[in-house]
């Protein structure tokens, strides 16, 4: 096993990390004990504690999905600090019961879709033509998805739900409960939708469509109800069990807390009036709802809310196109109640911000380590880092060496690091690889270098003389207390002009990480060689 893959010290005991978690201002131990507190009020000997996040499965998964399971695996964790004797499991639900109101964009065949519109998914043909329905083909992808980062969960399917009984019990009670409902949703409609709503939608028994018709009658004493259906225009008897009808989604979500006990569920921002309401409805049907939070919502580079039907945000395959799964999650874990910006040019920072997380665990104290968003990443076992160089850094080693071979990266990377190779720097060499797409996607088509002042040029000439005079390993500190040095002796009366100057100058971008580290990443006599072409006035974008 390479040395960054094996795990880091963690607190010895776990009475020890269960003392700290008491007390543990990391918001996933905050959530993890108002759990505790939920079970001590209930006083039950309820089995286990469920976890559950819910999914539409008449799209793809999206960074959103993998964003709620990724803080609900958090949660649940910490939860089983405090609570190591108490079993847990989290439910990956998907409502795929729900009728197809819409044909999607991003599908094949889309002819044969128009035709069984609202009908449940699982009934729908699959377009992709690999799976028995649509519902079942998103369903599989679903699972691959969380699969494929190593999520710990059970999946659950709306439609085995319903048809095999597993609600029938509660579902009763909604009929019994009727005209409560109606109580709590009515107030929140449209006044010409009021006479038609029903919480409970037939299937019909002629066109296999999920129904959203008025219920005319209800016989709460057999279980049914009584509708006209448009197919034919004739009333119709049908349980409310046994798959034969489904719920509005509010009143569904309400149902399934209350059939399965859901102890913990968060939410985006824009369903917590939808939260309210169903917390009401699972009140009334006798059970608790669920503890959880409303997390803020993703910004484009606009400041505007993504919206998947816009195509405005950034999709999880183009993250992982530029950086690992963890930065990811750790874009997750950061402030999950602020709305942040969602967009490419977050990546460099989130991958250094994880990289340096990550290299300072080892030297933390047990209540520092509980409080490093790595110790919720990586379940309170993170890998050691051995990764010696900074994202931000490959990126103006890419920039200043013109090349995005890995060979040729490799060769700069181990004058800094000798004994680094890409088999025993796994990690690293994925960031070159990260690095390299990212600097052709978005560095590249960007870039400007401008020539120096005349003012400047004593301040490179200086830079020279002394890089010209430095040792051939000089540490990056050293070498950026030279360059502190020039700008000093150089008159530069705020040093970010001087770094700034370096950066427009030499790699053609404004900011950029320490230049000291850079120098020595990139080699000295090659700085060295660089800057003189840029006092000869060479355009560097040449290469």
């Amino acid at each position: 096993m390479s040395s960054d893959q094996s795990t880091a010290s963690v607190p010895a005991t776990l009475a020890e990390l269960q003392d700290l978690g008491q007390s543990a201002k990391a918001w996933p131990f905050e959530e993890a004990r108002k759990l505790v507190k939920r079970l001590e009020k209930r006083g039950s000997n309820k089995a286990e504690v469920l976890f559950e996040t819910g999914y539409g499965p008449s799209g793809l998964p999206h960074i959103g999905t993998f964003g709620e399971v990724a803080r609900t695996t958090m949660v649940r964790h910490a939860f089983q600090i405090l609570m190591p004797d108490v079993p847990t499991k989290l439910l990956c639900f998907s409502d795929d019961m729900d009728g197809l109101r819409k044909v999607p964009d991003n599908v094949p065949n889309k002819e044969m879709l128009t035709g069984h519109l609202n009908q449940p998914l699982t009934k729908v043909p699959d377009p992709f033509g690999t799976h028995d329905s649509f519902g079942a083909h998103n369903n599989a992808r679903l699972q691959a998805f969380l699969d494929s980062y190593g999520f710990e969960y059970e999946f659950a399917s709306s439609t085995d739900y319903y048809t095999s009984g597993r609600f029938d019990e509660t579902l009763l009670k909604v009929l019994e409960k009727f005209d409560d409902i109606l109580d709590i949703m009515l107030p929140t409609l449209r006044q010409e939708r009021r006479g038609t709503y029903s919480p409970i939608l037939p299937i019909s028994p002629v066109t296999g469509e999920v129904l959203y018709v008025p219920i005319l009658e209800r016989n709460a004493s057999n279980g049914t109800v009584v509708f006209e259906d448009p197919a034919n225009g004739q009333k119709t008897e049908l349980p409310i069990t046994g798959g034969h009808c489904k719920l509005q989604w509010k009143a569904d979500w309400a149902m399934r807390w209350a059939a399965l006990k859901v102890d913990y569920e968060m939410a985006g921002k824009d369903l917590i009036d939808s939260v309210k309401l169903s917390n009401k409805i699972t009140r009334v049907l006798g059970e608790q709802p669920p503890e959880g939070f409303n997390y803020e919502l993703f910004l484009d580079e606009n400041g505007e809310k993504i919206s998947k039907s816009r195509g405005n945000g950034l999709t999880i395959d183009e993250w992982l196109r530029y950086a690992s799964p963890e930065s990811l999650s750790l874009f997750m874990y950061q402030a999950p109640r602020k709305a942040k910006r969602l967009y490419f040019d977050v990546i460099p920072k989130n991958v250094d911000e994880y990289l340096s997380h990550l290299s300072g665990f080892p030297g933390q104290e047990p209540k520092a380590q509980i409080g490093n968003p790595v110790w919720h990443i990586h379940e309170g076992e993170p890998p050691v880092s051995d990764v010696p160089i900074s994202y931000s850094l490959l990126l103006n080693l890419v920039s200043a060496s013109h090349s995005e071979d890995p060979a040729v990266l490799w060769g700069f990377i181990q004058n800094y690091a000798p004994d680094a190779t890409p088999e025993n720097h796994p990690k690293l060499n994925d960031l070159v690889g990260y690095a390299i797409n990212y600097f052709h996607d978005f560095v590249k088509p960007n870039k400007s270098y401008r020539a120096m002042t005349e003012e400047e040029r004593p301040a490179f000439e200086a830079l020279v003389a002394k890089l010209e005079a430095a040792a051939p390993h000089a540490t990056g500190e050293e070498l950026q207390s030279e360059v502190y040095e020039v700008g000093k002796t150089q008159g530069f009366e705020n040093l970010r002009e001087w770094f700034k100057a370096l950066y427009e100058v030499l790699l053609g971008e404004s900011q950029g990480p320490r230049f000291g580290s850079f120098i020595a990443l990139y080699g000295v006599k090659e700085t060295s060689a660089l800057i003189s072409r840029a006092l000869a006035g060479e355009d560097l974008s040449k290469g």
